[in-house]
């Protein structure tokens, strides 16, 4: 059936209203895994149908590799093991849609970008709107008005994140065993609330208190973003999602600073209140209106889908395009606590490895510190809503950055070369701001470059996504503890290397984030050598037989093969027989 101006209206309008439960409740979506002739697609839904026959008889083709003569360099090809020849020529650079033929593939990939890689934009965008505020209402009054003294601004800032630790331990148990579409704008509702009482606190001892509690209702929304990717996207494509997601972080810290601007110089003392307090009232306004957005907006996931949006013919497609990236569905009928998942956590070396990974990527910027706006203030030179203005610099850049990262990962098909690309530039501005004795000019630079850090973020967490996407439960747990870690080591040594006594020139500081980001280059290498041991095993699933003529002859389709050779071959066609 083709897409015409009144089918389209009937889809994204008409059909969602009928998919709520008592005209304002989404829930979950009962779907079947046989696609329908009957559905929104008409004679397409047949045709998605043949076309996923087609792909089966396509992946059959199989492709060999023989290890002994391999170069050195392959080391360094992600796809060595995930993409064959015939994958590689449908994937080229400059498609978004990384070689998806179907219209309605591209449909489904384009409902969800808005869904919920926009979407979670905007969700990061007024979490990191509400953390920046603080750090900008402190340069705007704050700290006169509470009487705050010392090191009482980085205390306030580790409230949150001891609350945001502590309330994510319970997600070990049930991340992917609760519906994420409920859970998070409920929670963006509730932390919206506690924003209000900031602007209303009289004490430094107030403050913190709000700050933990927000930080608490805050706790899973980050990794439950990054696992929602994981449970839609394949592996090449959400680096570029993940991405948007960090565009919130960004958008929230350069619009803190004009929006804190505007609201001093328009609204201090109006009612009563200072400009900074009016910040928290519009930033909570923001906030609730983002919450309720997200009832509807967030689809689930594709095997607990709650999406009003999406058809039945494209839960199915998902749930096809899970399978076809070896991702395993969640399933809400499993226990929240099994011996047997975590002995799988325990054992396994990713939980370790990437636990140490994400410490290196949480410790590796200042731009969380507050280093640059208070060396602006430092300066004497401007007034608060100028200092606020020039605040937006760095995050502006930092989306350039963002931007260029995410492309370098997903269409060039190198998360190394993207990490690697980030840390350079890392360390270079921070060892200038270590050395800190140095013109003017060169201490900009510094400053503008410290979003380089946080740029690889999404590269990380989609690696990890993709590393655990055949095991849901192992993929929720791990994701949980590597953050959890990462949180942890944040805490204390924004503490021990960002005293705000000894604001803006952290020696200690800005040497420890430089060393995190040699370290986390270095360690990224560690992590591609097991990554690719693990997908070598799998290299089957992909159409790829590795083999070594060396110590063996050429597999065959019809052949056997010996249950001693250097490599073994898990059969995922039933067309290749041992």
């Amino acid at each position: 059936m083709s897409v015409t101006p009144k089918t389209l209206a009937t889809e994204l309008f008409i059909d969602p209203w009928k998919r709520l439960k008592y005209g304002f409740l989404p829930v979950r979506r009962v779907v079947d895994e046989d696609f329908s002739s009957n559905s929104n697609f008409g004679d397409e839904g047949l045709a998605l149908e043949s076309e996923a026959k087609i792909d089966e008889v396509e992946e059959s083709d199989i492709e060999y590799r023989d290890e002994a003569i391999r170069r050195w360099w392959n080391f360094f090809n992600e796809g060595e093991y995930r993409r064959n020849k015939k994958v590689e020529t449908k994937n080229p650079w400059y498609s978004w849609f990384n070689g998806s033929t179907s219209a309605q593939e591209k449909k489904l990939i384009l409902k969800l970008d808005v869904l919920l890689a926009f979407y979670s934009c905007m969700a990061y965008w007024v979490k990191y709107l509400d953390t920046v505020n603080l750090n900008n209402a402190y340069v705007s009054g704050m700290k006169e008005e509470l009487g705050m003294k010392g090191n009482d601004l980085v205390h306030t800032q580790n409230m949150f994140s001891i609350g945001n630790i502590i309330f994510q331990l319970p997600f070990l148990f049930v991340l992917n065993k609760v519906p994420l579409n409920y859970l998070l704008p409920a929670l963006d509702l509730a932390w919206s609330l506690l924003t209000v009482g900031e602007a209303y606190v009289k004490t430094t001892g107030g403050i913190k208190a709000l700050r933990f509690f927000i930080g608490a209702f805050e706790a899973p929304s980050y990794l439950a973003y990054q696992y929602l990717f994981g449970c839609f996207y394949k592996h090449d494509e959400m680096v570029r999602r993940s991405a948007f997601y960090y565009f919130g972080q960004y958008i929230g810290t350069l619009s803190s600073g004009g929006i804190q601007s505007a609201v001093y110089s328009s609204m201090n003392g109006r009612n009563g209140l200072a400009g900074w307090r009016w910040n928290f009232i519009i930033d909570a306004i923001i906030s609730v209106i983002v919450g309720i957005i997200g009832f509807y907006a967030l689809p689930g996931d594709p095997y607990n889908c709650y999406s009003i949006f999406l058809t039945d013919d494209e839960i199915r497609l998902a749930r096809k395009r899970l399978k076809q990236n070896n991702t395993d569905g969640n399933n809400f009928h499993k226990k929240a606590f099994s011996w047997k998942v975590w002995k799988r956590v325990i054992f396994d070396w990713k939980v370790w490895v990437l636990s140490i990974w994400n410490i290196f990527c949480w410790c590796n910027s200042n731009a969380g510190t507050g280093c640059y706006i208070l060396w602006l203030k430092s300066l004497q030179r401007y007034a608060i809503p100028k200092v606020n203005q020039l605040s937006m610099i760095t995050p502006g850049v930092g989306l350039v950055y963002l931007t260029v990262t995410a492309l370098i990962a997903d269409k060039l098909h190198s998360r190394l070369s993207a990490i690697i690309f980030t840390q350079v530039f890392n360390i270079i501005g921070n060892v200038i701001l270590a050395v800190w004795n140095v013109e003017e000019g060169a201490k900009w630079f510094g400053f503008i470059l410290q979003y380089m850090g946080w740029a690889m973020a999404p590269v990380l967490y989609g690696w990890m996504n993709d590393i655990c996407r055949r095991d849901s439960d192992t993929r929720a747990i791990i994701l949980v503890i590597m953050n959890i870690a990462g949180s942890v080591f944040s805490v204390w040594t924004s503490v021990v290397f960002f005293p705000t006594t000894q604001a803006p020139r952290y020696l200690r500081g800005y040497s420890f984030t430089a060393a995190c980001a040699l370290a986390l280059s270095i360690w990224t290498f560690f992590v591609l050598w097991l990554y690719k041991k693990d997908e070598r095993k799998h290299a089957s699933d992909n159409g790829i037989v590795v083999y070594n003529s060396k110590i063996e002859n050429l597999p065959s389709k019809a052949g056997s093969v010996s249950s001693t050779e250097a490599f073994t071959v898990t059969e995922n066609s039933s067309d290749l027989k041992r």
